[in-house]
């Protein structure tokens, strides 16, 4: 029987057995788990068979929350960890390794490019940023030691849209694998595998938690990807697996489609220890069982904010592509069928004297009252950041520049209130920071 994407979400990856028949995902609090012999443990260690071995590599609660948002993207495995930064992390280092090679989007969030740009080149790993929409430059900066093109499907902060298959398609002509960061998008605005993806990850803690209390993260292998075609490029999964005496990943789980998701969870999560906590696993599995619900009303009340804020004498562009006139709106009805995430920004009036800007930008955060200044996104409530001087604060103004951010630029998460409500605390806030208007009442 085929499942509809709200019965996966809720059901899918548990079945009530446990002497008490919780008909809820239980939170296992365990950090090991007994073995029913010691060839038992021998053949679950050698990988020989599947069963829980130690909390640093998975927990049962954490195991119920992966099979679900592999199922919610058509991915074959998932591994869940403890926050999105090291969803990201793991997913790159088990491609590339000292001395090779990745291009990257430049429109990426800033604590990737932090990553890419300064600790991916302590450890030897060169990263290429190109701009998404160029197809040219992304075949250009591909070489001999390219291992990944990684990009997100919509951008944070500006929405821009990725043309997913596009780029995966000069990523297979390179014999490499496309990663998609879908943390905005989520599973039911879209799913990259269905557009050439092969692997996708996630920020759980944003959209799919939904209420900003659990750091989580989580890699899709969506096992689409034959890393047995040139083996010599991928030793790591098609040569003999060391720690694992006569085991090789691609024979072992090839075949299924996750021989990826065997290698994050048996050498990186093993070794690098980023674990989700049972507790954690718990809450994003809660957060959910409601996503596609919290996602129609996000797009829905996101693209109306974006509507009111076109219109506003003091907001110069709205990045929004949902809007008719905004540059990806085109990409957005071919990617985004079920509505536009409610992650997007816009730019304040200038004056063209910086630090008058940089009142204005103060006295319009500043003079918020339903919205949450914090650097998240993807809450049940309302938040705003300055990117600038946040979230993308370790770029230089090049960076900035290169992934559409100016000074006056103000990041928006619509979330769960009412929109009429959500306007007027903008309407308040752009009135109340509007020079002219502070003018007039001295």
């Amino acid at each position: 029987m085929s499942e509809g994407f709200a019965s996966i979400q809720v059901q899918r990856g548990y079945v009530p057995g446990t002497p008490q028949n919780a008909v809820a995902p239980p939170i296992y609090q365990t950090t090991a788990y007994e073995f029913a012999s010691l060839q038992d443990a021998e053949d679950i260690f050698a990988l020989r068979k599947t069963g829980n071995l130690y909390s640093r590599s998975a927990n049962p609660t954490q195991l119920v929350f992966e099979e679900r948002v592999a199922a919610l993207e058509g991915g074959r495995a998932a591994v869940a960890v403890a926050s999105g930064q090291a969803a990201v992390a793991i997913t790159l280092l088990a491609l590339a390794k000292s001395g090779e090679h990745i291009v990257a989007a430049q429109q990426l969030y800033g604590g990737t490019v932090d990553l890419l740009e300064d600790t991916f080149a302590d450890w030897g790993i060169e990263v290429s940023f190109v701009d998404q929409d160029d197809l040219d430059a992304w075949r250009a900066a591909i070489r001999p030691t390219t291992r990944a093109l990684f990009a997100e499907s919509v951008t944070n902060p500006t929405a821009q849209v990725l043309d997913v298959r596009a780029v995966a398609d000069i990523a297979h002509a390179a014999g490499v694998p496309l990663v998609v960061d879908n943390t905005v998008a989520t599973p039911y605005l879209q799913r990259p595998g269905e557009h050439g993806a092969d692997v996708v990850v996630h920020s759980a803690t944003k959209y799919i938690g939904g209420h900003g209390t659990s750091m989580g993260g989580v890699v899709v292998d969506i096992g689409s990807f034959d890393f047995g075609a040139e083996p010599a490029r991928w030793p790591q999964l098609t040569g003999p697996y060391a720690r694992v005496g006569d085991v090789v990943l691609w024979e072992r789980f090839g075949p299924q489609g996750q021989a990826f998701a065997a290698l994050l969870k048996s050498k990186y999560v093993h070794d690098l220890g980023p674990s989700l906590s049972p507790f954690n696993s718990f809450q994003l599995l809660q957060g959910l069982e409601t996503l596609d619900l919290r996602m129609a009303r996000h797009a829905a009340s996101a693209l109306t904010v974006a509507q009111f804020l076109q219109d506003q004498p003091g907001v110069t562009a709205v990045h929004h592509p949902g809007l008719p006139s905004n540059r990806w709106a085109d990409a957005a009805a071919r990617y985004l069928p079920r509505g536009v995430p409610a992650v997007f920004s816009f730019d304040l009036a200038v004056t063209g004297d910086a630090e008058s800007d940089r009142g204005r930008v103060h006295r319009f955060v500043d003079g918020l009252r339903l919205f949450k200044l914090v650097a998240n996104i993807g809450d049940a409530r309302s938040l705003v950041a300055h990117p600038a001087s946040m979230t993308h604060s370790h770029l230089d103004d090049a960076q900035l520049a290169d992934a559409g951010i100016s000074p006056t630029t103000v990041r928006l998460s619509i979330g769960l209130e009412d929109p009429a409500d959500i306007i007027a605390d903008l309407a308040q806030a752009l009135a109340a920071s509007d020079p002219a208007e502070g003018q007039e009442n001295e």
